[in-house]
């Protein structure tokens, strides 16, 4: 697959603004890289920002870089009823005796999809940090002392008879050893510090973790360390593959380790690689197991991307559907939603009625549709145009992107958007609007293409650094396969994210869209998108009864994550604590679309979760909206009892409506070669991944 590009008519950026609130990249990045594009949800953000000295989960290992050192930790897993945690301590500190600035920092050299290289000016020291590698990677000069710190008490550092290997067993158990590619000689027998031989212009030298779930693993490490990967590249091939690429060095095979999801999209792959099943490193995400072989293929099942139903609706469910929808029509004002300032309660709103005009058409009730298209128009062009007057789309090109014109004065507004915070749950919600408006008037769809690529590339950009108005993927996460949420915002426990259903809904707008104009491209980036999105909220948020993955006291209480860290799992919310429930289901469900049904489409655990939640409707207060979800989901496996509890409700979510909730309800059950399949189905790309 080809990437996206911005427009295939003619670039085009938002007029420029010079935020006031984004921190300045130049501290941290190389000077080559400030010309380009800046990542600002990634997987090492915690090095770029304020003082660059939080930690970050470079899988298997915390790592975290303060000023000239860098500290590694193996971190400890803690966990109650209402969160589960990594635990940071500097089991190995790394620095260099040759420091000549102690107050300088490290600088980002060079970044890819999966890794990046971290300098230590001052030090001399390069640190290649590739996520899933066993043994962190260190490039010293020749003649350089590199010295060893530890929180813990050393038991024994020794090394082997050619000073290549050496062993430090610490008073906590752990067993680190490192390999170097010549000699070096130990300064101590007891306080850790080595310095490299002469010749040569660098030494190579790596530092790994003995675990103990194998006692052959130190063979293992044996056998791999003298092959390095240096970065990784995610390609996207045909429609639901993503194919990992590693550069390395050194030996010949690369021993890399893959998370739950990566050994599932694995199965049944036969493209060289040796899973070592044994080899295992624990973590917060599952089990890390050992993999040989420095080209991946990950690939999923396909699924039908579709505009209306999955399965359809039934004629006689009609008439029911179509009074709620004349009602919400009838109560469109562009008018009023124009006092409302905020991009995503707005992109909300422009949703909600571009699903109107969908089950319009699913309903081939074409008598609303004019009302719609006026809406729909008057709501989206003056974002698109620059004349919504208390907001609107700017660009910033400091880090590369698109901010509003709140955000890029107020941290605060519009939920962080002026600092990359929900760049794809905003922008997603204008797309869809923007899909079904192309869809309506493509002339229309002709007149904003360039706009409405603007916004897609702005958090779906496959290009690289040098050839875009925006970064590669700017939510993205090619090695966890799901989204981040957070921005230009230090946190101590790295990149989080709510709203799993939201991510989805970003790019199955895009596909959405793709389908609009006739991208083939855009819909097969897009739905591999969704796909892996889906699956990583199977794995990660939605906690069935029976799972392992988490401990017994988080599962026990849990079915439902509630925000989605790099190093912690809560049960809050931003705006909820973890009794509200129902709140918890709907920011996983929300918006509801035909593509909920794909990612609740395990029919056992929608029961559990929709029992789970039920208790917490008995207190007072709960809101209507919140309980819409919750009735929505009860519909997957009780359609009758979420028909009647659907129909008492008072109220609804914003972005939802009472025609939603019922086209939903009424395409439920039945036999799908019975009722029809309706809508494009991603079948027509013929050829899936060999």
């Amino acid at each position: 697959m080809s990437p996206p590009t911005e427009t295939q008519t003619r670039p085009f950026r938002f007029p420029q603004t010079e935020s006031t609130v984004l921190p300045d990249p130049a501290r941290f990045f190389s000077p080559n890289l400030l010309a380009s594009p800046l990542p600002t949800n990634s997987f090492f953000q915690n090095f770029v920002l304020d003082d660059g000295d939080k930690p970050e989960y470079i899988h298997p290992y915390l790592i975290n870089s303060s000023l000239s050192s860098i500290s590694l930790s193996y971190p400890s897993q803690l966990s109650s009823p209402d969160s589960t945690y990594q635990v940071f301590k500097a089991d190995l500190t790394i620095s260099s005796a040759n420091n000549t600035n102690p107050s300088s920092t490290h600088v980002v050299s060079s970044f890819s999809d999966l890794g990046l290289t971290l300098d230590l000016p001052s030090a001399g020291l390069r640190f290649f940090l590739v996520r899933g590698s066993p043994y962190l990677t260190c490039v010293a000069p020749t003649n350089v002392s590199i010295n060893f710190s530890t929180f813990h008490g050393v038991i024994q550092f020794y090394s082997n008879s050619s000073h290549t290997k050496y062993t430090i067993i610490l008073d906590n158990n752990q067993k680190w050893v490192m390999y170097t590619d010549t000699p070096f000689s130990a300064m101590s027998n007891d306080i850790p510090s080595i310095t490299s031989g002469h010749g040569g212009s660098t030494r190579i030298m790596r530092i790994a973790i003995l675990p103990d779930s194998d006692p052959n693993s130190e063979a293992i490490l044996d056998q791999f360390s003298s092959c390095y990967p240096v970065s990784g590249e995610a390609v996207f091939g045909m429609p639901f593959c993503l194919e990992y690429k590693w550069y390395k060095k050194g030996g010949v095979d690369l021993l890399m380790l893959a998370h739950p999801l990566h050994l599932q999209l694995l199965a049944g792959n036969s493209r060289g690689i040796t899973v070592l099943d044994n080899f295992k490193y624990k973590g917060i995400d599952g089990e890390l197991v050992g993999v040989v072989g420095d080209s991946w293929l990950l690939k999923s099942d396909p699924f039908s991307v579709t505009w209306y139903s999955i399965g359809g609706v039934k004629e006689e469910s009609y008439p029911e559907i179509i009074d709620a929808l004349v009602t919400d029509v009838g109560a469109l004002d562009a008018a009023s939603i124009s006092t409302n300032s905020s991009s995503y309660f707005y992109g909300k709103l422009v949703a909600r009625a571009a699903r109107l005009g969908l089950i319009a058409e699913e309903l081939s009730y074409v008598d609303v549709m004019p009302s719609i298209q006026k809406y729909l128009k008057d709501t989206i062009e003056p974002w698109l145009e620059g004349t919504f007057g208390p907001n609107g789309f700017l660009y910033d090109a400091k880090w590369g992107g698109i901010v509003t014109k709140l955000g890029s004065t107020d941290s605060g507004a519009d939920f962080g958007f002026g600092l990359y915070n929900d760049h794809h749950y905003h922008l997603g919600n204008f797309l869809y609007g923007i899909a079904v408006l192309a869809k309506i008037d493509p002339a229309w769809g002709r007149k904003y293409r360039p706009q409405a690529y603007s916004l897609m590339a702005d958090f779906m950009n496959l290009g690289r650094r040098g050839n875009s108005s925006y970064p590669r993927l700017r939510c993205f996460d090619l090695w966890k396969l799901h989204s981040w949420a957070a921005g230009l915002t230090v946190f101590a426990d790295g990149r989080n994210q709510e709203s799993t259903s939201q991510a989805v809904n970003a790019y199955y707008s895009a596909a959405l869209m793709g389908f609009a104009y006739g991208d083939i491209q855009l819909v097969a980036i897009g739905s591999t998108l969704s796909a892996m999105e889906i699956h990583s909220a199977q794995m990660w948020c939605h906690v069935r009864e029976r799972d392992t993955l988490y401990p017994q006291d988080f599962t026990r209480e849990n079915r439902l994550v509630g925000i989605l860290w790099a190093n912690k799992r809560e049960t809050r919310l931003w705006f909820a604590p973890p009794e509200l429930k129902e709140c918890r289901l709907g920011i996983h469900l929300l918006p509801l679309l035909p593509i909920s049904e794909v990612l609740f489409s395990e029919i056992s655990f929608a029961r559990e979760l929709v029992a789970w939640t039920l208790p917490a409707l008995a207190r007072e207060g709960v809101g209507e909206g919140w309980k819409g979800f919750l009735y929505a989901l009860q519909g997957v496996y009780d359609k009758e009892g979420s028909l009647g509890n659907i129909r008492n409700l008072n109220g609804f979510d914003d972005g939802n409506s009472l025609t939603n909730l019922l086209w939903w309800i009424h395409s439920r059950g039945g036999d799908e070669e019975e009722r029809g399949v309706r809508g494009e189905k991603f079948y027509w790309f013929g050829h899936y991944c060999h």
